[in-house]
């Protein structure tokens, strides 16, 4: 039995840069961090006594005797790619929504390489994990997806992720005093906003004109510097980084008119009335989490506004794609 443990992310600046259809004409540049929520799969070697050879086990449950006919795409592709022989059971578990924005997809695409890999008695680099998860996803599923979500999730960690036009990225530490870190989580505010949407449908409608729309991604991809000069400078008020995140919202929700809608509008509008600095819907949008950049003080009075919306506190996390529970002869 192998668990691996695979966190999710908050994306704050460069989103939509790290897209195929833009970094190869301009190169990319992405500041994210992953956070104490997780997707966690089993994986075992399924003992030859049923009828079936792989059994997975989701939102749905799946008992198919070849891999191809497996309908869970990120499952399929992964054991096609990897060459899978012998029979699996997988079990999903993950401790927020899927299609919420979190990067739940990459999280899960990730998390299961590493443990078939584990499984296989292998060890699997962060770099290589990320890289293999990329490959499956936008070369073998076809989907349209950017980078950023499956280095996230492989490295873990607060990341300011750059990307060459030939696609290789480099991943860079935000290092910050300790006050200055707990100031900026201290003022995050993390809220579902009840829309599940396919991150990959809502990039469709944007991510083929993003070249036409130069200006605005240019400005968004210069973002991430000054949110990270924001964030090192110790006389910048932190109050800029979420004045910065709302512009940037005010230009991705230009990118499309499936970036946003009018229930997140009110959302957004609501919470600054009520005392947010700035918010953005997380991932490629359309609705999942809505992250809000809150002054402590004004938390309780936001998430009054907000009403029944489910709020979750979160803390940042280090640790990226890992083995929890190692034990491939099943003892």
């Amino acid at each position: 039995m192998i668990i691996s443990r695979t966190p999710f992310r908050i994306s704050f600046f460069g989103g939509g840069t790290d897209y195929p259809e833009w970094y190869a004409h301009h190169g990319g540049a992405v500041l994210a961090t992953t956070i104490d929520k997780y997707c966690y799969l089993s994986v075992r070697e399924l003992p030859p006594f049923f009828d079936h050879k792989f059994r997975v086990v989701y939102s749905l449950v799946e008992n198919v005797s070849e891999i191809r006919e497996i309908q869970h795409p990120a499952v399929r592709g992964v054991l096609e790619w990897m060459k899978v022989e012998r029979g699996l059971e997988i079990h999903h578990d993950g401790d927020l929504p899927a299609r919420s924005g979190l990067g739940s997809s990459s999280a899960f695409t990730v998390g299961l390489i590493n443990s078939v890999h584990a499984l296989q008695g292998h060890h699997v680099s962060k770099d290589a994990l990320a890289s293999s998860a990329i490959h499956v996803e936008q070369c073998v599923l076809r989907e349209r997806v950017g980078l950023q979500d499956q280095v996230s999730a492989a490295f873990g960690g607060f990341n300011h992720i750059t990307i060459a036009q030939n696609g290789t990225y480099s991943v860079r530490p935000i290092v910050l005093p300790p006050a200055r870190l707990e100031a900026l989580q201290h003022h995050l505010f993390l809220v579902f906003t009840g829309i599940s949407r396919t991150a990959a449908e809502v990039a469709e409608s944007f991510a083929g004109t993003l070249n036409s729309r130069s200006a605005e991604m240019q400005t968004m991809q210069q973002m991430v510097e000054h949110a990270i000069e924001i964030l090192s400078s110790p006389t910048t008020d932190i109050i800029e980084f979420g004045r910065l995140l709302r512009q940037a919202w005010t230009l991705k929700r230009s990118l499309s008119d499936r970036v946003s809608n009018t229930t997140v509008d009110a959302l957004l509008d609501t919470a600054i009335h009520a005392g947010a600095i700035g918010g953005k819907l997380l991932g490629a949008g359309g609705g999942g989490f809505m992250l809000l950049f809150v002054r402590p003080e004004d938390h309780a009075q936001v998430r009054a506004a907000v009403g029944n919306l489910i709020s979750v506190p979160f803390k940042f996390e280090n640790s990226g794609s890992r083995i929890v529970l190692y034990q491939p002869d099943g003892l």
